[in-house]
């Protein structure tokens, strides 16, 4: 800031219009960060609720899309998938959802990646058997080609 020539109470008067245009400049600043981040959560929130509907609906077509090529799928048994073997066991009927209800979601959203755990109750026929777990479960969510996509998912029984 250049000061020469300057009285003292004009200095005072140049500092006080640029304070409010400072506060003005943050407070927009983080409206814009805040509505950012909201508008992501909503994002992942509606892939998340998709993602499971494509569970429980064998949606295979819609699993290409919310599933990352490189998807780790593990199980609180110690069982992974990856995409492939995820969309062929439900296709075979290996793996039959019948109901996914999450509670206690808890979202935490970067750039480009978010994580969100949940409890998670399922209901599902594994190979004929039927089961019912209630999970802690974490799932890690990349934006890739301007989409939001499962990367990793783990589920530990409670």
């Amino acid at each position: 800031m250049e000061i020469i020539g300057k009285t003292g109470s004009e200095i005072g008067i140049i500092k006080k219009i640029r304070q409010p245009t400072m506060k003005l400049f943050i407070t927009t600043l983080l409206i814009f960060v805040c509505s950012f981040c909201v508008a992501q959560t909503s994002f992942l929130k509606e892939a998340s609720a998709k993602l499971d509907r494509a569970l429980i609906e064998k949606d295979t077509i819609a699993l290409k899309q919310l599933l990352h090529l490189s998807v780790s799928y593990g199980h609180s048994t110690g069982w992974v998938q990856t995409k492939a073997d995820l969309t062929r066991d439900l296709r075979n009927g290996k793996m039959v959802y019948t109901s996914i209800e999450n509670a206690d979601a808890k979202w935490v959203v970067n750039k480009d990646w978010a994580t969100r755990r949940s409890t998670t109750q399922v209901t599902y026929l594994l190979e004929g058997k039927e089961g019912n777990s209630k999970l802690h479960v974490l799932q890690v969510w990349m934006k890739a080609n301007g989409r939001w996509q499962l990367i990793a998912r783990q589920g530990a029984k409670i």
